[in-house]
């Protein structure tokens, strides 16, 4: 990668295959999650995801490249990270907690990913692929706050009962 230009198109297909990835991944843990507001948080995000994808098809385009993914190591992590969870947690609000913690680990990649691209895009002039971005890097932000507000105000605690009465 020579430019600014190669380079984002690089993080654009890593995050466009992280991002089907997920869109594969939130039903799973919707049906999974005991917690109301954690199951509606996580089907809520799928939709947006949807969304974000399709964003992400318009950022292509205006770059003059083909929207593609390339395996991304680090999401295939974080869904591996779940899968576990999912296998050796008890459904319950211990098995929720973690959930949040990993559906917040997954926010955090997404915001670094995300934050970097709307800074390259504003570097080379890709206004509309700015406004693109911006935008789903402010939906990613807002879903890290709801999964802490969720986990902090509810899923915890819940959680270190389960611990007090084992």
């Amino acid at each position: 990668m020579k430019s600014l230009d190669e380079l984002s198109v690089h993080f654009l297909q890593d995050i466009y295959y992280a991002e089907r990835q997920l869109l594969k991944a939130l039903p799973k843990m919707a049906k999974h999650a005991q917690d109301p507001s954690l199951k509606e948080a996580f089907t809520a995000h799928r939709e947006e995801t949807q969304h974000q994808i399709e964003r992400l098809d318009q950022v292509f385009d205006e770059m003059g490249k083909r929207a593609k993914g390339i395996p991304c190591e680090a999401i295939k992590g974080l869904i591996e990270e779940v899968e576990e969870l999912l296998e050796d947690g008890e459904a319950g609000a211990v098995r929720d907690a973690g959930l949040a913690a990993c559906a917040q680990a997954v926010e955090h990649y997404e915001i670094a990913r995300y934050g970097a691209l709307v800074a390259w895009a504003k570097a080379t002039g890709h206004k509309n692929a700015v406004t693109l971005l911006q935008q789903t890097l402010d939906e990613e932000k807002n879903a890290d706050k709801l999964l802490n507000d969720l986990a902090n105000n509810n899923i915890n605690t819940a959680a270190s009962r389960m611990t007090e009465a084992a």
